[in-house]
């Protein structure tokens, strides 16, 4: 029962993008096609899946091993880079058009501060390999289905008239505040 509270949480009561405002860059500039959001969040999905697990091992077996405990955000940045590197060469590869629909987003993923935030939360949390892995897929699931209910909404808005001074940006940070409103009713369910 905890892993399903822990599921349930992570992905939406505590979503990373609405309680903790992380991602924001990707979440507003891909956003705006629902074919592009599930894209970068299936990229993201396996992005923090594998940089948590592998930075679980690294800390673990390696780090704490030889006391090196101190040097766990230089090494969760390096592993986390050449692992966005490994993944932004497969899409490159397999999916050509994804990779040039998400364009300078999907080697932004090294900068995704969400991506180091899971990474060191499983370790600050001290969650063990099962936990660490749950909380690693619900996390960026979370990401993902925020990302593509924002997309689906800001498609209806750019079908739809806008105030002028509100196309764009400004009603896509309104939504965005309604939407952190309208989940932060779920506090407290877990």
């Amino acid at each position: 029962m905890n892993i399903l509270a822990l599921f349930i949480s992570a992905m939406l009561i505590n979503n990373i993008v609405l309680t903790k405002f992380l991602g924001m860059c990707p979440f507003m500039g891909v956003s705006t096609h629902l074919d592009s959001a599930i894209g970068m969040g299936a990229a993201v999905i396996f992005v923090i899946f594998g940089a948590s697990v592998l930075s679980y091992f690294l800390y673990y077996y390696v780090l704490v091993p030889l006391n090196l405990e101190y040097m766990e955000l230089i090494t969760f940045i390096l592993l986390i880079a050449a692992f966005v590197q490994f993944v932004e060469l497969f899409v490159k590869k397999y999916s050509p058009a994804l990779y040039k629909q998400l364009g300078i987003y999907l080697p932004l993923i090294t900068t995704n501060c969400t991506v180091l935030y899971v990474a060191q939360d499983n370790i600050t949390q001290g969650y063990d390999l099962i936990t660490t892995m749950v909380n690693s897929i619900a996390t960026p699931a979370g990401f993902m289905l925020m990302l593509v209910i924002f997309a689906t909404i800001r498609e209806r808005l750019n079908q739809n008239k806008v105030p002028k001074a509100f196309q764009g940006n400004p009603i896509a940070f309104v939504v965005a505040g309604i939407m952190a409103i309208a989940f932060s009713a779920l506090a407290g369910l877990v």
